[in-house]
């Protein structure tokens, strides 16, 4: 039981992990990369957020209510990371991401509920005829959760480095890794399945 357990969080923790799907990470990037330290409450919501989305998702597709084009998903993967950065390079170094509810609250749920049906087929598959389907999701999030607080830490710890020891401005910081960020989503974008 606790095999299990493990086993499917560890499912989790891989496939946000794993280096064929960057896009996840590239993602995560682009929504910590405007915070602080100080910032983690709020940088763990956006987390959670997308956490939630992503769930979502995966409940509607492996139960059947909901079924997407598999190219179309794809395809807005890359153009969500893009939104996210862009709105990054235009918003850096100004105090609205302060407000409750924001833009990037939205962005990121929508990229969750997206993600999730990306992986919507091969969690099926994965899942195979359990009668345990959403304890399975449940423990899959869990190492979803984990792999993202992960990544955001990793995010902040650079960011935190390259803003006290290499005297960064936290504005050069966001348009910095932003724009590597879009730099790396555009082929994604051009080379997509369903523009091709």
């Amino acid at each position: 039981m606790l095999d299990n357990f493990w086993f499917n969080v560890q499912y989790g923790i891989n496939h946000v992990l794993d280096l064929d799907g960057y896009d996840h990470v590239l993602f995560l990037m682009v929504l910590a990369v405007p915070y602080l330290f100080k910032d983690w409450k709020r940088v763990l919501l956006l987390v959670s957020v997308f956490t939630l989305g992503h769930t979502l998702s995966l409940v509607l597709a492996s139960y059947g209510i909901v079924s997407v084009n598999g190219s179309l998903v794809e395809f807005l993967i890359p153009v969500t990371i893009l939104i996210t950065a862009i709105y990054n390079v235009f918003t850096a170094g100004k105090k609205e991401r302060n407000s409750k509810i924001s833009l990037l609250f939205f962005s990121t749920l929508f990229f969750g509920l997206i993600h999730g049906l990306g992986f919507a087929r091969e969690f099926k598959m994965f899942a195979g005829q359990s009668q345990n389907r959403l304890e399975l999701l449940i423990e899959f999030a869990l190492g979803i959760e984990i792999a993202q607080i992960i990544i955001v830490f990793v995010v902040l710890f650079i960011g935190f480095l390259c803003q006290t020891i290499f005297r960064f401005s936290r504005r050069d910081w966001v348009m910095v890794l932003s724009s590597i960020v879009i730099g790396l989503v555009i082929p994604m974008i051009i080379h997509s399945e369903l523009l091709n």
